[in-house]
């Protein structure tokens, strides 16, 4: 096993004419990905010499082919969300101490403010028909780094999370081994390939076995049923908000779903309506899976037919789970605790937070999920809560203290607490609740729009409430709970 480059050249050298991925642009052969691959390699050696380089690019065929520039020269990928505000961009990017973006010339154009100091390697700006210098793919460690993935913290500020080349290619070769994939497959989705969930399950694993992948930027229910009914794939994979937006398609049935063997829901929670909704409409189960970017991300994944409601599959071969209680005891099959998790797939770290590293493992080097759950007598996994306060919008992890943040540095706010509301569309939504300042006049319009100039669009709260006073245990501490109870007065 080496590097999560070689496994997908191989498979190139196999199948060069074989299409691996159709975009919105056009259709790539494995010969395009690597081919442009060395180009783009070339650039980058080029143009920037640290080990990070970061890639800004929509679900399409060019992120792998960046990703893969990057393992051919050693270099480590740091994916960033363009989702996110410019200051969090920013963050991400001083933080990885990266200096070079891969990008597009209309993803620079949405930009708010273009980050200083940053050079940019522009996709549609380089040559293609010229050929580049041989050179031998660098062959890294499996333990050295494959990518970074940032991901939400409980401080607030994104954590990036390390994954090495063994982690990346014992999930993948997991998940193969689980699901009994092949080449014959035909995989669609939208998820962003800056989400470990998109990177994993409709970049990579495609990619070593050699399937077609369907890509769509943008997902727009309409255009995704038109994209099934003509490619027909086998597993569609896609977050439970976009299973319930496509039951809004008025001209889709269950004929337009029948290819689909494998509908694969994961990012967040599935609603027991949207599941039980698509069923009927279109006579399709979806089949719930679950991980997280700590664990690269697949940790389970339910499968038909005896896959269970309700719970989020069998665990893929290697990975190890405990369900303890608040004291690190193991507890009985049926009980419910915190989901402890251990096996090859499992994160390097936080880079250049060791504190944090070390956090997030127990003494035995179990990783902590901060997820509740829960094992039945037949190996299967259910998620039946969260430990930690953290908010699932439209499968992103957005922490409530990041968004108080911001809204406590509103002048007319004194304390702010934020939870999450069910939402069909979203998941999750934020509400916030606050306590203003002495003799201030509260705007709700006004309080959202101050809390975009430094907020992602999806972390922005759906409502803001005023309250006298926020609920506070004797040490003073605000009590979520009892916020829960307020959200339908």
């Amino acid at each position: 096993m080496r590097t999560i480059l070689w496994p997908i050249l191989r498979r190139a050298l196999a199948r060069p004419l074989s299409p691996a991925v159709v975009d919105d642009q056009r259709t790539w052969r494995y010969v395009d990905l690597v081919g442009g691959a060395f180009i783009l390699a070339d650039r980058i050696e080029q143009t920037t010499h640290r080990p990070r380089v970061g890639i800004l690019l929509p679900t399409s065929g060019a992120f792998p082919m960046a990703a893969m520039a990057c393992w051919m020269l050693g270099r480590v990928p740091v994916p960033v969300n363009f989702l996110l505000s410019s200051s969090e961009q920013r963050y991400i990017i001083e933080h990885s101490e990266i200096d070079t973006l891969i990008t597009a010339g209309p993803m620079l154009d949405q930009m708010d403010e273009p980050p200083s100091g940053v050079k940019f390697i522009k996709l549609d700006a380089l040559n293609y028909r010229t050929i580049p210098p041989l050179r031998l793919p660098h062959i890294a460690a499996t333990g050295d780094p494959a990518i970074i993935l940032y991901t939400s913290g409980t401080s607030g500020r994104p954590k990036g999370v390390m994954l090495t080349h063994r982690n990346l290619i014992s999930n993948v070769r997991a998940c193969v081994e689980h699901v009994n994939l092949t080449k014959a497959d035909c995989f669609l989705g939208v998820l962003p390939q800056f989400h470990s969930f998109g990177l994993t399950t409709l970049t990579l694993i495609p990619l070593i076995v050699g399937c077609k992948t369907v890509f769509s930027a943008r997902f727009v229910p309409n255009k995704i049923v038109d994209l099934i009914r003509k490619h027909r794939p086998d597993i569609f994979i896609a977050i439970p908000s976009m299973y319930n937006a496509l039951l809004s398609v008025k001209s889709a049935g269950p004929e337009d779903f029948a290819s689909v063997k494998l509908p694969v829901s994961g990012g967040e929670a599935l609603p027991r309506e949207t599941l039980d909704r698509f069923r009927e409409r279109f006579g399709v189960r979806i089949l719930e899976g679950y991980g997280l970017t700590e664990t690269s991300p697949v940790v389970s994944w339910n499968l038909p037919p005896e896959g269970k409601d309700g719970a989020v599959g069998k665990l893929i071969p290697g990975v190890g789970a405990r369900i303890v209680d608040d004291h690190g005891n193991d507890l009985p099959l049926g009980e419910e605790g915190e989901i402890l998790l251990d096996g090859p797939n499992v994160m390097n770290g936080y880079l250049k937070q060791p504190d944090q590293t070390a956090a997030a493992f127990d003494e035995r080097g179990w990783f902590l999920t901060g997820d509740w759950g829960k094992l039945d007598e037949d190996g299967y996994l259910y998620i039946t809560g969260r430990k930690k306060e953290m908010l699932i919008i439209g499968g992103e992890n957005v922490f409530p203290r990041e968004i108080e943040e911001v809204l406590d540095r509103h002048p007319a706010i004194g304390v702010s607490a934020v939870i999450g509301k069910p939402d069909l569309s979203r998941g999750e939504v934020a509400v916030a609740f606050v306590e203003l300042e002495e003799g201030a006049e509260f705007d709700e319009a006004a309080v959202r729009q101050y809390c975009r100039q430094s907020l992602a669009g999806f972390k922005v709260p759906k409502q803001v409430r005023p309250v006298d006073a926020l609920p506070r245990n004797p040490m003073g501490k605000i009590l979520r709970r009892e916020l829960s109870r307020w959200l339908d007065q």
